[in-house]
This record gives structure tokens, C-alpha cells and sequence, in this order.
């Protein structure tokens, strides 16, 4: 699956798209399909997000979304140093879900 994701241009937040929109929670994400180039250019354009790209993905069983790359992951879950900065600070387990 490929997903998109960005910074936010007025926040400067990671985001992914959500089929709708952009949000904050890798979680919300969907699978951008074969039109993930159509949507990249009009996001792009309308200047909601800054510098746009595709990400490969996958799905999970329990319906969470995990970046392919250890990159990605970081991106979505915030600084790794402090489990209290992240976007899950009450959940141990997240940090050790990026590796």
C-alpha cells in the first residue's frame, strides 16, 4: 500500500492523507492507490502541504498503519529520546514499535 504524507504548511506537522484531508495520525492514512500522483500535484498546489510524497505501507491486522521505512516511522510517532514528546505518550510500547 502507499500512503501519503507531508509537512502541514501552516504548522509545519507530519501529515498524512486521508482520503479527505490531511491528519496529524498515521492511523487515519489510506492507501493512495494508483492516484496517489493526482493527488500529490492538487495537495501541492493548493498549498496545504509542503513537499508531498508517497511512502510504502502496510496494513496491519488490528487496522494500524506502519511505514515501511524506519524513517516513515519516526516521522509518524515523534521524537524517539522522550516517549513523553510523542503523538502516543502514554503507551511504553511505542517507541519500541518504530524499530
Amino acid at each position: 500500500m502507499k500512503i501519503l504524507t507531508g509537512n502541514d504548511l501552516k504548522s509545519g506537522a507530519v501529515v498524512w492523507w486521508t482520503g479527505k484531508g490531511w491528519s496529524i495520525h498515521v492511523d487515519d492514512a489510506v492507501d493512495a492507490g494508483e492516484e496517489w500522483e493526482t493527488v500529490l500535484a492538487s495537495e501541492e498546489a493548493e498549498r496545504r502541504v509542503n513537499v508531498p510524497y508517497a511512502v510504502e505501507a502496510e496494513q496491519r491486522a488490528d487496522g494500524s498503519i506502519r511505514p515501511a521505512h524506519i524513517k516513515e516511522r519516526i516521522r509518524a510517532l515523534g521524537p524517539t529520546v522522550r516517549a513523553d514528546l510523542t503523538l502516543k505518550p502514554n503507551d511504553p510500547d511505542a517507541i519500541a514499535e518504530v524499530v
